[in-house]
């Protein structure tokens, strides 16, 4: 049974830019993960299906009811746990039934939601939010615990289908393992966008948009990578070959114009030496030209032919660009202390974040920052950067630059373009060499001129951090926050080759693992029950 189809969908932005066009699709029952580069469409795809957006032309069906968990929730920092789950109306009847008002709007709220309170504080038991309370504001909440709280919101619609956009954003290693849980105990049609590749290897399926059409692998993520690998061997190998090909006709069709030309100068000669009258020898001589045309048409074609088929398996083989980056200027000795905390303490409101805390950074350390949502992690990072001042202790730096790329990737102008925003940083580079920076970070010819406001997250990732780390002076330090999230899996790897080419110290939040391994962390910190304590690699 295909729970959603899609049939000659076609859509486009309202400046006529062409995101689909006649794309037909069906997902079946099961667990579906959905992977393609930042700016393909995978986001206006859900929004899609979930009725958020009218195609132009064709038409999508949902069969059931269905669940759309967005990239970013539409959530505001008043509301409560209960307006979020959208229980509020439905349990404050409860309550006023209980206390003896008997009012036919009550029994109307509820409808046949008697156990509604019970449900929703075992959903929010089963994804580790037992000690949130309904009357709870976001606004005192972690990034991670909204993510699980909007996840907790669609499953208490008990749906039929279920769409998630990057749902492991700002998660905890623990709330991960929540949501695979429940995601593993799935029984009818799920649809997922992510990045997390631990995630997507609990899927069934793997479909990956590409230039607009779906390609459709059976298995985990890993089985595709495989299966992707394997499929670029045979494009690799049929592009040497078609190389190889032009090469060879390249050649005979030079061999051919040189014999043409060696033929068409003995027959001038022995025409000459034969003294034949004047028409002969012209027509022996247009008849020489007309076959030495032929052959070079046909070498010409033959060449036209293999640089076609180069073409077309260079195309086929795909070509992922990787970030570039040579930062002599962010170099730091070993032996320097880069920060300095002692006693550090920080409050929210009236509650302690974290107290006690000392941390010294030294050299070049690779450190990673782990602990459970809504531990301070954001706070120790602005802390270290000193875009935020402790309630108590001392923090202190090295002199040089401090660089933070927090989980919001709010510090560009978003009405101006890339290269504006990159003068505005580095206003001492000339123009050519701006222009030549931006393109190490893949921001060639009219890429470097979009605006901030149409950049997909991977690319908005690549201008902020190109920003901060090219203006004067280079930065020693860098903190990042969750800077894998809302990143395509090509984008995740630009990420890590930038920061392994990276020589400075750098402290980064994160709860992708296999990221963490593949930047060579060095350094494991956790902060956890308002404390901090060095720990090592997640096994």
């Amino acid at each position: 049974m295909s729970f959603v189809v899609g049939s000659a969908v076609s859509f486009s932005w309202p400046d006529d830019t062409p995101v689909f066009a006649d794309l037909s699709f069906s997902i079946p029952g099961g667990r579906t993960g959905l992977v393609a580069p930042n700016g393909s469409g995978k986001s206006t795809l859900l929004k899609l299906i979930a009725g958020e957006l009218t195609p132009t032309a064709g038409s999508v069906t949902v069969q059931g009811v269905l669940g759309y968990l967005p990239q970013h929730l539409p959530f505001a920092q008043q509301q409560t746990v209960a307006q979020v789950l959208e229980v509020d109306r439905a349990i404050a009847a409860l309550h006023a039934i209980e206390a003896g008002d008997a009012s036919e709007d009550h029994f109307t709220t509820i409808g046949n939601d008697w156990d509604i309170e019970e449900r929703t504080r075992a959903e929010l038991d089963r994804l580790g939010l037992a000690d949130v309370t309904l009357d709870r504001t976001l606004g005192t909440l972690s990034g991670g615990q909204v993510v699980s709280l909007g996840l907790a919101a669609q499953l208490l619609k008990r749906p039929d289908v279920l769409l998630l956009d990057e749902p492991t954003n700002n998660l905890d290693r623990f709330a991960r393992e929540r949501l695979i849980a429940v995601l593993r105990a799935w029984t009818g049609c799920l649809l997922v966008v992510s990045h997390d590749r631990g995630l997507l290897d609990e899927m069934d399926r793997i479909a990956a948009l590409d230039h607009g059409e779906i390609r459709w692998y059976g298995g985990t993520f890993t089985e595709y990578e495989q299966a992707v690998q394997a499929e670029q061997e045979v494009f690799e190998r049929q592009v040497r070959q078609a190389e190889q090909d032009v090469k060879r006709q390249k050649r005979e069709l030079q061999q051919a114009r040189e014999r043409a030309a060696r033929r068409a100068s003995t027959a001038s000669r022995n025409l000459a030496d034969a003294g034949l009258a004047r028409i002969v020898a012209g027509n022996l001589k247009r008849d020489a030209q007309v076959s030495a045309a032929k052959s070079n048409e046909v070498h010409a074609n033959r060449l036209g032919d293999a640089q076609a088929k180069l073409d077309q398996a260079s195309r086929a083989a795909r070509q992922d660009d990787t970030i570039t980056l040579d930062l002599p200027g962010t170099t730091v000795p070993a032996g320097r202390t880069v920060f300095h905390g002692n006693d550090l303490q920080a409050t929210y409101g009236d509650r302690l974040v974290f107290g006690g805390v000392g941390l010294d950074i030294r050299g070049p350390e690779r450190i990673a920052l782990i602990g459970p949502n809504g531990a301070g992690k954001s706070t120790l990072l602005r802390l270290i950067g000193g875009y935020q001042q402790p309630d108590s202790g001392v923090a202190s730096r090295a002199e040089g630059r401090v660089a933070y790329l927090s989980q919001r990737l709010d510090l560009l102008d978003a009405d101006r373009t890339v290269a504006e925003n990159f003068a505005s940083f580095a206003p001492a580079l000339t123009e050519a060499d701006r222009m030549n920076k931006l393109a190490r970070f893949l921001f060639r010819g009219a890429r470097a001129h979009l605006p901030v406001s149409v950049l997909s997250g991977g690319e908005l990732l690549r201008a902020t951090l190109a920003c901060i780390l090219f203006a004067e002076p280079a930065p020693q330090l860098l903190l990042l926050d969750e800077p894998t999230n809302n990143l395509d899996l090509v984008s995740v790897g630009q990420l890590e080759s930038a920061l392994t080419a990276y020589q400075g110290a750098f402290v980064v939040v994160s709860h992708d693992d296999r990221f963490l391994a593949e930047i060579k962390v060095d350094r494991w910190l956790e902060l956890a029950d308002g404390r901090l304590t060095e720990t090592r690699a997640p096994a």
